[in-house]
């Protein structure tokens, strides 16, 4: 029987105290929740990193020579305490925040990535994982032993490990200054988009928002205590907002506000945080001896280094610029046709282009909200996970989380009901939860349980989706709804993981492969008959007519053009940004963006999905610094992967969704990706599926 982990031993006085240091009698082991405060996690910490220094002592300080056994596996058990308690921060302070977790992440960081540090280079451990390393050839180890082993070395060669004395004290310097200038830049996002508010205060400020818009309006509002309708900067009320409203100046104040998170003088500026990590960034990499920091990460993904990266955006480059010529041409005629001023503005662009769909086929986001409740999209995404993958999620509505919005779901094999997981959902925007769409685990799995029996991940999706009024339902956007099946992607990403070590498990794979199981998973949403069985309208319950679902799909490709514009324009500027080889200590943000832009050739009015002082991908972490491409890089696999399904005539083929979950979704990182997607698909990915599904190119070219 599966069965939870349990954390290493703290001490029985800590223990006693302090929640988040004692056995947990909760529920699969979830965090007790309602017991945790923010002062809990500094001395949790405190002992967390005593104890797993004490792990790492003792099997550097072994008497018996290094084995596989003896070395790797262990390291792998270590830091389980650290790990769980680490889980709960992070995912807590993203979710829901306060001033004191805020207050407590921006302490504790550098000393979190000092301990990191220190464990990844200890010269006792890390001799010996060099010792494995230089005999992994005489040591008969199975392939996924091997594969650990390697990632174990790469993690200890790229923390420094290698470096001597002085060099090594000053990567661990930069390593800790990263790690607080990460959390203050979200941090200071998250300050932004909560300051911001549009009031809507008279009906003229309402023109031409649907119904639906008015309503979330109105709850934002509600949820700060006024009692007018509001437009935040959650993207579910932003970009509906820009995409309806009739009111061009107001339509200009939210563009305004959500372009610039970051980018105003005083407590809240990012433009110096983001100029000082690009510095150490670029000084991290030239200890490493690469010439950029964008060559130092890239060497350890599929990708391998900077210009296969160029390669890849100047293959949609062209073509997406063309296509939005295209696009920006119907937009001025159309403003033409109705006495409006033809000179189409970035607030203008979503505005305009609704109203072409619907000039064109018949068809608007308004008539599709209706058939996209919630409830029903979820549904949605657990059927395709039972049809695909044999699993059932069964809610558990007297299990308690961290917000009362969260559910708590048990995930079960149909066949024989075996426990797989824990899925938690967590889909409404609040002010204390960061921007944006993620996954995130409070247990990852691993081969780890008594006996060698398989640990129960505990896996979490986060939305930002605006929140319906009190008995009325939450109506998703299409864009919504793909946003849901994607982050659910990542979700069986690790929910199905089954792999013996914690190191490569679920999600832990490399940066450009990670979003292709997400990415993947967004297929289903389009497929006519799950479309029929779950996008049923909110009142009436009947399915989403055959004639809408058929217009829904002739627009499949509308827009693509800017869409491809804004995305690309963001990778190449991340990429430009990590590629400099010296960053002056005045170096001008916007300046430097708008060079890139315009060597590039780029179209101000279609703008770019993120501007540097709010791209959170590049500095909240280091997970997408240099790695924005990686979206693309994968749906060149997930568009290629999906055709496995076309060919075989059938979305949920049964042989083709086995070698899928055994290839792509339960192996992580215990294989190669390149290995594990030719496992896949019996060869390498096409690169026209990628380009046919954007409607870069014709499916004969």
């Amino acid at each position: 029987m599966a069965t939870a982990r349990r954390a290493g031993a703290a001490s029985p006085a800590t223990a006693g105290a302090n929640p988040l240091l004692g056995e947990w009698q909760t529920p699969y082991g979830l965090p007790p929740f309602d017991r945790i405060e923010a002062a809990h996690f500094a001395p949790a910490f405190e002992e967390a990193m005593r104890v797993h220094r004490a792990e790492i002592e003792a099997i550097a300080a072994s008497s018996a020579p290094p084995s596989f056994e003896n070395t790797v596996p262990a390291l792998d058990r270590a830091g389980r305490l650290l790990e769980r308690t680490h889980a709960v921060f992070h995912n807590l302070a993203a979710s829901e925040t306060s001033p004191e977790l805020q207050s407590a992440q921006l302490g504790l960081a550098p000393k979190l990535a000092a301990h990191t540090h220190a464990v990844q280079t200890h010269a006792g451990l890390f001799a010996r994982i060099e010792a494995l390393y230089e005999a992994r050839e005489r040591l008969d180890l199975a392939p996924d032993q091997r594969r650990v082993l390697e990632r174990y070395r790469s993690d200890f060669v790229r923390a420094g490990a290698r470096l001597d004395g002085a060099a090594r004290a000053r990567h661990a310097r930069i390593v800790g200054r990263l790690a607080e200038l990460t959390t203050r830049f979200g941090q200071n996002v998250l300050a932004d988009e909560a300051a911001f508010r549009l009031e809507l205060r008279h009906e003229p400020d309402l023109a031409g928002l649907p119904e639906f818009l008015r309503a979330a309006a109105r709850q934002a509002g509600a949820e700060r205590g006024l009692d007018v309708p509001v437009v935040t900067l959650a993207r579910s009320l932003v970009v509906p907002f820009l995409t309806f409203s009739e009111r061009r100046d107001l339509r200009e104040r939210a563009w305004r506000a959500w372009t610039t998170r970051g980018e105003h003088d005083g407590a809240n500026d990012n433009r110096p945080i983001a100029r000082e990590i690009l510095a150490l960034r670029r000084e991290l990499a030239g200890l490493h001896g690469a010439r950029s920091y964008a060559d130092h990460v890239l060497a350890d993904t599929m990708a391998r280094e900077p210009s296969h990266v160029q390669t890849l955006l100047e293959q949609v480059w062209k073509p997406a610029c063309a296509r939005a010529a295209q696009e920006l041409e119907a937009l001025e005629a159309l403003a033409l046709s109705r006495d409006e001023p033809p000179r189409i503005e970035p607030w203008d662009w979503l505005y305009y282009a609704e109203k072409v769909r619907k000039v064109r086929y018949d068809f608007e986001e308004a008539q599709v909200k209706p058939y996209f409740p919630l409830e029903r999209m979820v549904a949605a995404a657990f059927d395709c996970a039972g049809r695909l993958f044999g699993l059932a999620f069964v809610e558990q509505p007297e299990v308690p989380a961290y917000h009362p919005d969260v559910k708590v779901y048990e995930v079960r094999r149909r066949d024989g009901g075996a426990l797989v997981g824990v899925f938690l959902h967590d889909n409404f925007a609040r002010p204390s939860k960061r921007s944006g769409a993620w996954m995130s685990s409070y247990r990852v799995t691993s081969h780890h349980g008594p006996d060698g029996e398989r640990v129960v991940p505990i896996v979490v999706n986060n939305n930002n989706f605006a929140k319906a009024a009190p008995g009325e339902p939450t109506l998703l956007s299409f864009d919504d709804a793909r946003t849901l099946f994607h982050e659910f992607g990542h979700a069986l990403h690790g929910l199905l993981s089954d792999v013996r070590y914690v190191r490569v498990a679920g999600t832990r794979v490399l940066r450009d492969f990670v979003e292709l199981p997400s990415q993947l998973f967004e297929h289903w949403l389009t497929e006519p008959e799950v479309l029929k069985r779950h996008a049923r309208h909110y009142v009436t319950h009947e399915p989403i007519p055959d004639a809408l679902v058929e217009r829904v799909h002739a627009a499949r490709h509308f827009n693509q053009g800017h869409e491809t514009v804004r995305y690309a324009a963001s990778a190449f500027v991340d990429l430009a940004a990590h590629s400099l080889q010296t960053v002056p200590p005045d170096l001008d943000l916007a300046a430097f963006e708008r060079a890139e832009l315009d060597r590039l050739g780029h179209p101000a009015v279609v703008g770019l999905n993120h501007r540097l002082p709010h791209f959170q991908h590049l500095f909240s972490s280091a997970a997408y610094a240099a790695g924005y491409y990686a979206y693309l890089w994968a749906e060149v696999l997930e568009a290629d992967a999906y055709e496995a399904f076309v060919e075989a005539g059938d979305p949920f083929d049964a042989e083709v969704a086995e070698r899928l979950r055994r290839c792509i979704y339960a192996s992580g990182d215990s294989v190669d990706p390149v290995e594990a997607y030719r496992a896949f698909r019996g060869r390498h990915a096409r690169i026209g599926p990628m380009l046919q599904q954007r409607g870069l190119i014709d499916i004969d070219d």
